[in-house]
C-alpha cells in the first residue's frame, strides 16, 4: 500500500506499549487526505434497450456481471476514479435508459459529457439499424467536442452474431472522430480498454497546463445543465 495513506502512529514515548488507550484511538484516525482529482469527466452511455449498457457500466465500476439485469429507468450512474497520464481522474459515468419516452430526460446529460459510448448488440440486427437514431440525439444535445466510441457488445454470444465487425466498421468511419471495438461485459473482455482508451482521447485534447479558472471549466458539475428547448439547438450533421 502506497506509504502516503499508511496510519501515522506518532504516539509519545516512541509508540512505546504504555501509551493511553484515547491517545492510541486517536493516532489511528491521523490519515494522510487522499489526493483530490484533477479532473472530473461525465461519460454517457447510450443505445437501445437490452444491448448491455448497465453491464458494462458496472462491469467497468464494480467488476461485476448480472445475468438478468432490469432494464434502467430514466438514469443511473456510477462513479470510478482512475489514473492515467499521471492526473488522477474522477469519471461520472451515465447509464441512460434505451426506451423512446425517456429520452426528454436523458438528453439534458448529452450536453456535459465529455465522451460517449454508442452501444449495440452485435445478435441484434435492430439495434445496429437504430444508431442512426441515436447519432441524430448526439447532433442535437451533445457538444462538438465530445469524444464518441461505438462498442459491438455481447462478442461472448459470437455464435450468434449477426452483425459482423465490417459493417460496424463501415458505419463508424462515417461519423467524424468516431471510434469502434467490440467487447464483452460477462466475459470482462474489452470493457476497461473501452472507458480506459475514451478517457485518453479526452485527455488527449485538453492542454497539459492549465489555470484552476480553465480547470474548474472542464470539470463536471453533478448536475446536468438545464434543458434547452430543441429549436434553440442547431444540429451539427456529424453523421455522413
Amino acid at each position: 500500500m502506497d506509504s502516503r495513506y499508511e496510519i501515522q502512529r506518532r504516539v509519545g514515548g516512541g509508540g512505546s506499549a504504555n501509551a493511553s488507550p484515547a491517545m492510541g484511538a486517536q493516532s489511528r484516525r491521523r490519515k494522510m487526505p487522499p489526493r483530490p482529482a484533477d479532473y472530473k469527466l461525465q461519460i454517457i452511455i447510450i443505445g437501445s434497450r437490452g444491448v448491455g449498457k448497465t453491464s458494462l457500466m458496472e462491469r467497468f465500476t464494480d467488476d461485476t456481471f448480472c445475468e438478468a439485469c432490469k432494464s434502467t429507468v430514466g438514469v443511473d450512474f456510477k462513479i470510478k476514479t482512475v489514473e492515467l497520464r499521471g492526473k488522477k481522474i474522477r469519471l461520472q459515468i451515465w447509464d441512460t435508459a434505451g426506451q423512446e419516452r425517456f429520452n426528454s430526460i436523458t438528453s439534458a446529460y448529452y450536453r456535459g459529457a465529455k465522451g460517449i459510448v454508442l452501444v449495440y448488440d452485435i445478435t441484434k440486427q435492430e439495434t445496429f439499424d437504430d444508431l442512426p437514431k441515436w447519432m441524430k440525439m448526439i447532433d442535437k444535445y451533445a457538444s462538438e467536442e465530445a469524444e464518441l466510441l461505438l462498442v459491438g457488445n455481447k462478442l461472448d454470444c459470437e455464435t450468434d452474431r449477426i452483425i459482423t465487425r465490417q459493417q460496424a466498421e463501415r458505419f463508424a468511419s462515417r461519423i467524424s472522430g468516431m471510434r469502434f471495438c467490440e467487447s464483452s461485459a460477462k466475459d470482462n473482455f474489452n470493457v476497461d480498454e473501452i472507458f480506459l482508451k475514451l478517457v485518453d482521447d479526452i485527455l488527449s485534447k485538453m492542454p497539459l497546463e492549465m489555470t484552476n479558472n480553465e480547470l474548474s471549466n472542464s470539470i463536471l458539475s453533478l448536475q446536468p445543465e438545464p434543458e434547452v428547448p430543441p429549436e434553440l439547438t442547431p444540429p451539427r450533421m456529424r453523421c455522413c
